[in-house]
């Protein structure tokens, strides 16, 4: 419903709601404020509050796209206990599921609700690097093959794939940071070509054939040795391309090869909130995440990868239970100032 006013000599539409038609000036009277729509640019989005987790954690493994996702284990901030609680989240609520079979932190995941994977991570006690990768068919987790070189996978990243097809990269056992990489065909982990650079902590996202790895830590031991370095994987080697704008670790990722994501992270002495979106060549920073944060869970989009489109981060440091949404838009409305 719209009616015309004129406010100081021209013509302004009075909406009850914002307007979604790009250079448009309309007074809002629910809200009282006078706006305008903009072109948000290639690329442009916004973050936006989803429903708390049931159980505050950092370090959980994440797997699913937006609206549908699970996050598996992690642990309460500042404690040793390792957890196999695992969550389900609709888009609206979070509902706890079966247990892992193998509590753990620090893990990665991939797939869908139906079809899923977990893998490594530090298990039992702080100092346990875990190998076993559990499988979910959506209602159950079974283990199967263990990766060969086990590692805190913090660590490791993992491309989005499915229950049948996934990569991992990086990784740090001790005081090692691993170039390593492995391939999963549905049944068995094999090792492939390395990384440029050895790292722990990375954010990856993609598919087998075309990955990225971004940020991490390399060494000296962290935390303050954070990178900007960024690796494409074209299903046979890994090639250095253009940095991320801020060295990061801990962070998230999500996308495709030619449009992903990556946000959140620690960029000592803080945590970091920034936004960065691939576009296939080069990183731009856009959007600041509402809470800055690091060790969260995050869905890399599984098997249907929504490119930057989408992406949802829960929990993370500071045992936060809070839930972030990542929702791309062509447009913005910004509020005008009348004074």
């Amino acid at each position: 419903m719209a009616d015309s006013k004129t406010f100081s000599g021209f013509p302004v539409q009075n909406l009850s709601s914002d307007s979604t038609s790009v250079g448009q000036i309309y007074y809002n009277s629910t809200s009282g404020q006078f706006k305008a729509v903009k072109s948000a640019g290639a690329p442009g989005g916004t973050w936006s509050s989803g429903a708390d987790l049931n159980t505050a954690r950092k370090a959980s493994m994440g797997f699913g796209v937006l609206t549908s996702n699970i996050m598996a284990g992690g642990n309460n901030p500042g404690g040793a206990t390792t957890w196999a609680v695992v969550e389900q989240y609709n888009g609206t609520a979070w509902t706890e599921i079966a247990d892992l079979n193998t509590g753990r932190r620090s893990g990665k995941g991939a797939g869908t609700t139906t079809a899923g994977l977990v893998v490594g991570g530090v298990g039992t006690s702080p100092s346990r690097e875990a190998k076993e990768t559990e499988q979910w068919n959506g209602s159950s987790w079974t283990e199967v093959g263990d990766i060969t070189r086990p590692a805190s996978t913090q660590s490791f990243a993992i491309a989005g794939a499915s229950s049948t097809s996934a990569l991992i990269f990086g990784g740090e056992p001790g005081t090692t940071y691993y170039v390593y990489t492995e391939k999963w065909d549905g049944s068995s982990w094999t090792e492939v070509n390395n990384l440029n650079t050895g790292r722990q902590s990375a954010a990856g996202f993609g598919i087998v054939t075309a990955a990225i790895c971004a940020g991490g830590y390399s060494p000296p031991a962290p935390p303050g040795n954070v990178v900007a370095s960024n690796e494409s994987w074209d299903g046979t080697n890994w090639t250095e391309v253009s940095d991320l704008n801020t060295a990061r670790g801990q962070q998230g990722g999500s996308g495709s090869f030619t449009a992903g994501l990556i946000y959140g992270g620690s960029s000592p002495p803080g945590t970091n909130a920034q936004t960065e979106v691939w576009n296939g060549t080069s990183y731009t920073e856009i959007a600041d995440m509402a809470t800055g944060r690091y060790e969260f869970g995050y869905a890399p989009n599984g098997v249907s990868p929504q490119g930057n489109t989408g992406a949802i981060v829960a929990g993370g440091s500071a045992n936060l239970a809070t839930t972030e949404e990542w929702a791309a838009a062509d447009f913005e409305v910004k509020t005008l100032t009348t004074s």
